[in-house]
């Protein structure tokens, strides 16, 4: 990486590039990994995280040529991190409570709230479950999933009544309410949506795959029966 940063003799692409500009392909790859691992594929999990790799070792070669760290900082850093978690295992403390541990750590960053420190960057699945764990913590949560569920009848009504910009607003009031409802049932509402991706994009290939060239212009009807056809033969 270095070689390729280099400014007289480097790739005009990766000289060009910026903690900024290389985030999304962070991501990117952070979810290639996911996939592979979604899909059991073992070469293909050590490609994509030999992938995620370099995204790590791409940051710390710009965080190095400004003086800000090294990757050897970033390798000590997380090492330390996990000592300091696990003082009943790397040290003589008893076991230490994992969350009280991270909440330490946020509060020694100067976090003021038990939200501080959700990162905005998250899947929005991903962040409400968050927050809403976070809240709960200071007991703002339901008692149980009763709550939750009543509140998706609710933000339903609102949506129906809303209009024009308010609309979306009270869409995401619903979402949020259905990650409150999984949370409460101890489902990973953004592990069952790639589920039910995975299972739309299955079934929706093979409604193609029966119906051939002329699935485009079957009636919705039609393509209704090929798809119930498609679920009671367990696709």
């Amino acid at each position: 990486m270095a070689r390729l940063r280099d400014p007289v003799h480097g790739c005009d692409w990766d000289r060009a590039q910026t903690w900024s500009t290389i985030a999304p392909y962070t991501i990117e790859e952070a979810y290639e990994v996911a996939d592979a691992i979604a899909r059991d594929d073992p070469a293909e999990l050590k490609e994509e995280l030999g992938d995620l790799l370099l995204q790590v070792v791409f940051h710390s070669r710009i965080a190095e040529e400004t003086g800000a760290f090294t990757l050897a900082d970033v390798a000590d850093a997380i090492s330390a991190k996990m000592e300091r978690r696990h003082p009943h295992i790397f040290g003589e403390a008893d076991a230490l409570d994992w969350e009280r541990s991270k909440a330490d750590e946020r509060l020694a960053k100067g976090a003021t709230g038990p939200l501080d420190g959700v990162a905005l960057g998250l899947p929005a699945l991903i962040r409400a479950e968050k927050l809403q764990k976070r809240a709960a913590r200071v007991g703002f949560d339901w008692p149980d999933a009763a709550g939750p569920r009543a509140k998706i009848d609710e933000e339903l009504a609102e949506v129906a009544e809303a209009s024009g910009d308010a609309v979306a607003e009270e869409v995401g009031d619903l979402l949020f309410a259905v990650v409150n409802w999984a949370r409460h049932l101890n489902v990973d509402a953004e592990a069952a949506l790639r589920v039910a991706n995975r299972k739309f994009e299955r079934r929706f290939q093979a409604m193609e795959a029966e119906a051939g060239a002329a699935f485009a212009a079957l009636p919705l009807d039609g393509k209704e029966a090929l798809w119930n056809a498609v679920k009671r033969s367990g696709g």
